[in-house]
């Protein structure tokens, strides 16, 4: 396990509890609406917006500003248990005593973490049909020549929120706060709260602001269709191999004479294009290749696949 897949069980978590939200990657880094980007060797790469670059006509788009997301699937946790949560009395020489909510928090192992956010909203494209199609046009031929791309769809902001992630089933975090309101509740994330102590917790943060942290995209993926008739074609092309080389070589290779069987895959998706005769996709034939879909948890993936790991 290396310390860069701490992440992991948050990410995966984090799709899975807000609908398919996914946190950008730093956690520092802002993602907008219109920002196009690409998954290199773990990394996410922003490398430009389609509104900003003007590949869209600005006028065209229609944003759903401050949309209210359910709060409720904006917090919380994976192996986190509270083994105390109470009210103590503490002493100072000045005010004398004073009463405190305190609250201990342990993690059960490697990237167990809690999370907590107040007041999730969005910024959303909400004609992105009206232009897709102009999209895939521009993206894959008159002005860039992209294979893989993934586009910013919404982006997600919260008044605050707060992370915590162990490195070891040691972690420990213990918090207090002055507030009277509290009671035995959560005081995690809570802006009068005090960390006492933190012990093997690999990350913790909290933000203050309304940045954009979160988001949801559509990536670029091959036709079904297309992909459906390479794939059989590989596969009837397959079964002529054994024959073709019997009668080539002047050496007797081996072969089983078994059918071939190649899953669809992502990597059959970018042999489709490879294999195109040249000028077979062209601005006019573009739609007939590609189109758009959703991120999912393969792509969730890809933020943690390193090379040579």
């Amino acid at each position: 396990m290396t310390m860069e897949n701490i992440f992991k069980k948050f990410y995966r978590s984090f799709y899975n509890s807000t609908n398919g939200f996914i946190p950008t990657k730093p956690l520092s880094q802002n993602m907008y609406p219109g920002d196009f980007f690409q998954i290199i060797n773990g990394e996410l790469i922003v490398l430009g917006n389609i509104f900003r670059k003007n590949i869209i006509n600005a006028d065209d788009v229609i944003f759903e500003n401050g949309r209210k997301l359910n709060a409720a699937n904006w917090n919380f946790s994976e192996g986190v248990s509270k083994p105390y949560s109470g009210r103590d009395t503490g002493h100072n020489s000045i005010e004398g005593d004073f009463e405190y909510s305190k609250q201990v928090l342990a993690f059960d192992g490697f990237g167990s973490f809690f999370f907590k956010s107040n007041a999730p909203e969005s910024v959303k494209v909400a004609n992105w049909s009206l232009f897709k199609d102009e999209l895939i046009i521009k993206m894959t031929q008159t002005m860039f020549s992209f294979r893989e791309l993934y586009i910013v769809t919404e982006s997600v902001t919260t008044e605050n929120w707060t992370l915590a992630i162990a490195s070891s089933d040691k972690g420990e975090l213990e918090i207090a706060t002055e507030s009277e309101n509290f009671g035995l509740v959560d005081i995690f994330g809570d802006s009068s709260a005090k960390t006492i102590q933190a012990r093997e917790i690999e990350f913790y943060h909290r933000e203050e602001k309304r940045k954009p942290s979160f988001f949801k995209a559509k990536k670029l993926i091959i036709q079904q269709e297309k992909l459906e008739v390479f794939i059989s074609e590989l596969i009837n092309d397959k079964t002529k191999v054994a024959s073709w080389a019997s009668n080539f070589y002047e050496y007797d290779f081996h072969h089983d004479e078994i059918s071939y069987h190649s899953p669809i895959t992502t990597n059959a998706q970018a042999c489709v294009l490879d294999m195109l005769q040249a000028n077979q996709l062209n601005p006019n034939t573009a739609l007939q290749y590609f189109s758009w879909a959703d991120t999912n948890l393969d792509d969730l993936e890809k933020l943690f696949i390193k090379y040579g790991h």
